[in-house]
């Protein structure tokens, strides 16, 4: 089985973000970019699926402009077998020139590498700490029509029964859920 884990370039956690003097976002250039946190527990939870022998295959995916390959390059760093780079550059003069990619756009691509690589599993981080939208996931399981298990604390993969069961966190504590597999975890 495969893992399709999606991860997300941003500015590193521990850089003072500055607002421009426009007041029209942040400031990024000459800012630290890394793999945002969420993304990467993603993968680390995806490894160690694999590491158990539930996965033959963990493939890291990003989207945007070329600087997620650095991203991509840590991903594989961290053990993925592969690397998948949706560049969403323009053709316009300016080289940084990018598409702007909100959840249901990333949720769109996602759904036609899901289609192109047929994963088992599709990991997401459960949010991004730039937009903190927490919306992907859900998205491409819905266009998916997959199972989805959020705020995941905990995973077990069943390989005989097709299944994943997914702790997560609630208001109340924790809840069990069952997933038929293929499945979207955040």
């Amino acid at each position: 089985m495969k893992i399709m884990v999606a991860v997300k370039r941003v500015i590193d956690y521990a850089v003072k973000i500055r607002v421009k003097s426009d007041k029209t976002g942040v400031e990024m250039n000459n800012v630290k970019m890394s793999m945002n946190p969420f993304c990467e527990i993603a993968l680390e939870e995806a490894l160690r699926i694999k590491e158990a022998g539930f996965a033959t295959e963990v493939i890291a995916v990003s989207m945007g402009p070329s600087q997620c390959i650095d991203t991509l390059r840590t991903g594989l760093a961290m053990g993925a077998d592969r690397a998948i780079h949706v560049d969403t550059s323009t053709s316009s003069s300016s080289s940084s020139a990018t598409t702007t990619l909100n959840p249901l756009s990333v949720a769109k691509l996602l759904k036609k590498l899901v289609d192109l690589e047929k994963p088992g599993l599709l990991i997401l981080g459960k949010q991004a700490i730039d937009d903190d939208c927490n919306q992907t996931g859900q998205m491409v399981a819905g266009l998916l029509k997959w199972p989805q298990g959020t705020f995941a604390s905990k995973v077990i993969l069943d390989k005989e029964k097709q299944v994943a069961t997914v702790e997560r966190e609630v208001d109340g504590g924790l809840e069990t859920l069952c997933l038929d597999l293929p499945a979207v975890i955040t």
